[in-house]
């Protein structure tokens, strides 16, 4: 995941998004990096087969692991010398063949002459120690403020299994993991398979576990510690849930092995395989950089995502199952079968999205999931797929370190999005079929997407080339409008208009969608004709509408079959816009929120329209998926207004205080509905900047106010204070000090140090960004904290005090590499809704060519919400 200097031949394409091939690579020595190209990747796993690895380890807890790994391997070809990749250890000896050889090893791989080694069997033996790793990677090591426990977890995507043993790490060269594993006697060891014998030593105890099935490296996983053991083998494979003791009480174990057995029957059924893994373990875990990792037959969540010092909400039990579905998903498809190198990472992404988001719409209590797709991931997609760095799903991958570059919404939610599309395509039935027989054939194996297309064509007996060129290896989202014309109240003519979204991006694709029309009255829309249209080309005709009544409202992609963004036309636009309230229809009512949030996005509508529907509407809004959804969009208004000021400081004032108000009092009304009452509390929270409103927070927190049926919760407590301090409220350091005290759990002290870094306090920003820039012992996962919250919208003036330092170290502080990139492009470019910030990242784009792809990247993306931002504050003088 570093840069990695390899010899790629130039794509001979007429435009970046018109290659549908794997680039022409030619393999090279490697550089002495940790990172392996695509090439280099495939000469060796065209030589080397039939790996099997016996590993060995010793755990004390300490800061240090101690390792033997032992790996055998079917070896075609000697000729050419063999890497063997090794992480940042200290090895003590290696053998190869039985025979003893001083290791030339340059701390990221060993390399070894091919005259030690034999055509057929060979036998590689290393011993070593390393230091764990604290950023998330390899083998994470983490202490408990609590109590001191100390925890182990592993996480090896993408080519991360390397800095806990040697190993060929690459996705195509599937291999068996046997492990033994001394520990601690308090301690219990995780794997992919459950343990087969602990044996009890004097100060510790020896597990050891059974063979496992063929795995990609990034799919084994081991992890270790004194973990609080739920366990349920009320389903057909056996369930454990492990979490930290110290949060233990957090964990509301029912719920986690409610959705998971209802998604192991959904899946067995759907995919016609059983699970392959046997038992199904789950594991909440700390400062993980993501929001859960497949592993083979043990996952690991992050904490601070399902974890709550609060009575789950329904949003955050419907994001609970959705993950466990997805990661589940996985087990089949990603697990079993694997993309053989890391340009199909996306197709295990999509498909794990679509299927979790259908086991979640099917198998639990959330038959609404896919509208909250709908209204949150689809919306992502939608924004990244318009923005100047979109890209096909379908993307080269030449090294290692570029495994994740283009692992974005568009990855995941468009990707899926394509998915649910080719299924209406095809009819539920024959995709089904198409799924079952790839994981059949492709079982503990590694496939390619010709794979995956062809057992669809093959279920369908239709070639889907042509669809796949379109969808998945160009980019961009089209749009789709109705053009209508009614003659004595019926309609005379009707056609779906399609546009693609530029020039360079000119792709028109090919997809089934609903048209339905609609009459309003003046207490209601009721739906008229609906037909489902395969439409393509600039101009579909459909005659089925011809002769119905004039509607007052048309939406072309009813019940969101279609990827593609929905222009409304002006008389359906006016009547969503007066009479959204009387949509009964839930989807189509999120899906018109949506579309008056488009137009102001895309510079056709002011922003004060879409505050003033918001405000009389959102009260209204019964739905507590579409809720969530007005309330984030609204949160993003404020941003704009935050950023904007001072050149609309009145306004800003005027509509924070209505929306504080707002929220509020419906906060207050919904004191019999938890659910609704947490929703409107938290934007209550989030958008509050008034003395008033921040004198009721104050008195919240100390018990000086109540709000019937409000829980005021540790986790809402943190909120509260973060945002006191974000306003330098009086007393309000000296109140995250004291709380810190009280609360010592990991998330209370990373709470406190978002207090302490969001204050608006000059000296304290630089301090606080020079130890993000600088301080090398900080855990990261507290560096990420300190990013998130040092900036936040309003504090432009302290922002642009550092923004110019900010831009001159970015290329130093890019040689970091990509797990801290990934936190610090996200909140630490600059950021100011002015055409001079616009201008100083120019000046970066122009004269610093030697960045990342994620960071150059991240810069052109800041660039154009930078100039939508300026436009937007442009159309509020309008």
């Amino acid at each position: 995941m570093n840069l990695f200097k390899s010899s790629i031949v130039a794509l001979a394409c007429a435009s970046l998004f018109a290659c549908n091939s794997t680039p022409k690579i030619i393999a090279t020595e490697r550089d002495g990096s940790a990172n392996i190209s695509e090439a280099q990747a495939m000469a060796r796993s065209s030589v080397v087969s039939e790996v099997n690895y016996q590993l060995s380890f010793n755990l004390t807890g300490e800061s240090h692991f101690s390792a033997i790994t032992k790996v055998d391997f079917n070896l075609s070809s000697n000729k050419e010398p063999l890497t063997l990749d090794l992480n940042q250890a200290t090895i003590s000896k290696l053998t190869i063949n039985g025979k003893g050889i001083y290791p030339n090893y340059n701390d990221a791989y060993i390399s070894i002459n091919s005259q030690l080694l034999s055509n057929g069997k060979n036998t590689i033996e290393v011993e070593y120690s390393r230091e764990h790793s604290t950023n998330g990677e390899g083998l994470h090591r983490f202490v408990d403020p609590v109590d001191d426990k100390v925890y182990l977890y592993s996480h090896f995507e993408p080519a991360a299994a390397q800095q806990m043993f040697a190993v060929f790490d690459q996705p195509d060269l599937k291999a068996t993991y046997q492990i033994t594993v001394n520990a601690p006697k308090d301690w219990s060891v995780i794997s992919t398979m459950r343990e087969s014998n602990i044996e009890e030593q004097a100060d510790s105890n020896l597990w050891t576990f059974p063979v496992t099935p063929k795995l990609s490296p990034y799919n084994f996983s081991m992890h270790a510690g004194p973990y609080h053991i739920w366990e349920d083998n009320s389903g057909k494979y056996p369930m454990r849930l492990f979490a930290r003791q110290s949060v233990a009480e957090q964990v509301t174990a029912e719920d986690w092995f409610t959705y998971t057995k209802q998604g192991l029957t959904f899946f067995d059924d759907y995919f016609g395989i059983d699970y392959p893994f046997k038992k199904y373990d789950q594991l909440l875990v700390p400062d993980f950089l993501y929001g859960a990792m497949e592993n083979a037959g043990a996952i690991t969540f992050a904490e601070n995502r399902f974890m709550y010092k609060d009575t789950m909400t329904a949003a955050q039990r419907q994001r609970l199952a959705g993950v466990i579905m997805h990661e589940m998903a996985h087990q089949w498809f990603g697990d079993l079968v694997t993309m053989k190198w890391w340009n199909g990472l996306w197709l295990n992404e999509s498909f794990a999205s679509f299927m979790g988001t259908l086991a979640t719409s099917e198998a639990t209590e959330f038959s609404h999931a896919w509208r909250t797709f709908y209204a949150t991931g689809k919306q992502s997609a939608y924004r990244q797929d318009s923005l100047v760095t979109t890209h096909p799903i379908e993307v080269p991958v030449p090294t290692s370190m570029n495994a994740f570059d283009n692992i974005d919404a568009i990855t995941y939610s468009k990707g899926a999005s394509t998915l649910k599309q080719l299924r209406h395509l095809l009819g539920e039935d024959t995709f089904q079929l198409g799924v079952q027989q790839y994981l059949t054939k492709y079982s503990y194996q590694n496939a390619t997407l010709d794979d995956f297309i062809g057992s669809l064509s093959q279920a369908s007996n239709r070639d889907l080339s042509q669809w796949t060129q379109d969808w998945l290896y160009q980019a961009g989202v089209n749009t789709l409008k109705a053009e209508y014309s009614c003659a004595n109240d019926r309609v005379s003519e009707f056609a779906l208009i399609q546009t693609a979204p530029s020039d360079a991006l000119p792709t028109l694709r090919e997809q089934r969608v609903q048209v339905a029309l609609f009459d309003a009255t003046r207490y209601s829309i009721h739906q008229g004709p609906k037909v489902a249209v395969t439409y393509k080309g600039e101009r579909t005709e459909v005659p089925e509408l011809i002769g119905s009544h004039c509607p007052n409202l048309v939406y072309p992609n009813f019940e969101d079959w279609g990827y593609v963004k929905v222009e409304l036309d002006e008389r359906s636009f006016e009547t969503a816009k007066q009479q959204l309230s009387k949509v009964s229809d839930p989807l189509l009512r999120s899906m018109l929120w949506q579309s008056m949030w488009d137009s102001v996005s895309d510079g056709k509508t002011s922003l004060k329209q879409y505050i003033n529907v918001a405000l009389v509407n959102a009260p209204l809004e019964k739905d507590y998926t579409i809720l969530g959804q007005v309330i984030g969009n609204l949160k993003q208004a404020q941003y704009y207004l935050d950023s904007m000021a001072p050149n609309h400081k009145a306004y800003a004032v005027k509509v924070g205080k209505a929306l504080t108000q707002m929220s509020l009092r419906m906060a207050m009304e919904h004191r019999d509905n938890a659910d609704f009452q947490r929703r409107w509390f938290d934007a209550y929270v989030s958008l509050a900047s008034s003395q008033h409103a921040l004198d009721h927070l104050a008195d919240l927190l100390e018990g000086n106010a109540t709000i019937t049926g409000l829980n005021i919760s540790q986790d809402l407590r943190w909120k509260i204070i973060i945002k006191l301090n974000q306003y330098d409220y009086p007393q309000s350091g000296l109140i995250a000090i004291e709380e810190k005290h009280r609360d010592l759990s990991d998330s209370g002290q990373k709470s406190a140090i978002a207090a302490e870094v969001i204050r608006p306090q000059a000296r304290s920003k630089r301090q606080w960004l020079h130890t993000i820039e600088n301080d090398t012992d900080m855990p990261f996962s507290k560096l990420r904290v300190a990013m998130n919250y040092l900036y936040p919208s309003e504090q432009k003036l302290l922002s642009a005090a550092t923004a110019e330092q900010r831009l001159a170290n970015i290329a130093e502080v890019d040689k970091k590499g990509p797990v801290f990139m990934r936190a610090y492009n996200r909140r630490l470019i600059p950021t100011a809704c002015t055409n001079a910030n616009i201008a100083a990242i120019n000046q970066v784009l122009d004269t610093e060519t030697g960045l990342s792809k994620m960071t150059r990247r991240a810069l052109l993306e800041t660039r154009q919400k930078e100039q939508r931002c300026v436009k937007i504050s442009e159309m509020l003088t309008h």
